[in-house]
């Protein structure tokens, strides 16, 4: 992975995530788990998809993925076609599964990648289920792994050992990574915000900022209710600035 931060087009990584239609269920039990697993590796070979992390929760699954050929799309189909047809047989149900489209964004840097990683693992920790190395439906025990379908070459020569694997997940880290809730406001009302309490004609004004003056907005602004995405789209600041802001 280039240590220049990528451009969206040209980004070989995405965090994607999936969710239960009206937040359903997804994962009755140990073998709707399993098999989705099973899917996602047969599918990822198919595909030349590359797998760097997932995390299985029950109404909703993350996946930090590399595509070097454009065909994360037709994963996600393959995949949602599968278990969607696999679980409403075997559960007697009918409709869709699956919420809207796969959300998904790109990993534009290794500063991101590294916290997506970490996030995607401490999704069972965030909701209070168990430390991330108990949870049984993550790959979290494929850090290493040769004889995984899950490839975390790239995050051992960034993160090191076993060792600092263990002390790296163990950061507290308040990102919030494709904000798994609707914002409280639309765009339309963060943009009057901008412009009232900053004073400023648009969001990308902060640009032109002095460093300190430039936090001191992102500061306002979060404390006016806008979220770490919000202030990326309006603003054209990056999102790991925006979140080394202490509020």
């Amino acid at each position: 992975m280039p240590r220049q931060a990528r451009q969206t087009s040209a980004s070989t990584y995405q965090h994607i995530i999936v969710r239960g239609i009206g937040k359903q269920v997804l994962f009755e039990g140990r073998k709707d788990y399993l098999y989705f697993l099973s899917k996602l590796k047969g599918y990822c070979t198919e595909t030349q998809v590359t797998v760097c992390c997932y995390c299985l929760m029950e109404n909703h699954v993350h996946l930090l993925l590399r595509d070097e050929v454009g065909k994360t799309a037709l994963l996600m189909k393959k995949l949602g076609v599968s278990y969607s047809y696999y679980f409403n047989h075997k559960y007697e149900r009918v409709g869709h599964l699956f919420q809207d489209r796969y959300m998904s964004e790109a990993v534009l840097d290794d500063a991101y990648l590294l916290t997506v990683f970490r996030y995607i693992l401490n999704n069972p920790v965030k909701a209070g289920i168990c430390p991330a190395e108990a949870y049984e439906w993550s790959s979290y025990h494929a850090y290493g792994m040769r004889d995984s379908f899950v490839d975390t070459r790239l995050l051992e020569e960034m993160i090191g050992g076993q060792d600092d694997y263990v002390r790296f997940l163990a950061v507290e880290d308040d990102a919030d990574c494709m904000e798994d809730q609707a914002p409280p406001h639309d765009d339309a009302w963060a943009e009057r915000i901008i412009r009232k309490k900053l004073g400023v004609s648009s969001g990308t004004a902060l640009q032109q900022m002095a460093r300190q003056q430039r936090n001191e907005a992102i500061q306002r602004l979060r404390r006016e209710g806008l979220t770490t995405r919000q202030i990326e789209r309006l603003t054209g600041i990056s999102r790991g600035v925006i979140q080394n802001v202490k509020t």
